[in-house]
């Protein structure tokens, strides 16, 4: 059993460099994936916020009379 171990251990430190290697490959494009999913969270609440703000329908009144009395009190006083 002793022999299985030594024999275990030295197949590991044959393929260490792979083995971190392959672990810091996946560790690197975990935290990508991570990035990059939150980007497309951020962008995808920017991008309805501002369609959103953009799409809102505007009405605008304005009481013309106090100008409409205004110009016929111009014409009045003319004539």
């Amino acid at each position: 059993m002793s022999q299985e171990k030594v024999e275990r251990y030295k197949k590991e430190k044959a393929n260490r460099k792979k083995t971190l290697k392959k672990e810091k490959r996946v560790k690197f494009l975990c935290k990508l994936a991570g990035c990059l999913a939150g980007v497309a969270v951020v962008g995808a609440i920017g991008y309805s916020a501002y369609h959103s703000y953009i799409n809102k329908p505007v009405e605008v009144t304005a009481d013309m009379s106090a100008f409409d009395d205004y110009v016929t009190g111009i014409s009045t006083e003319e004539e």
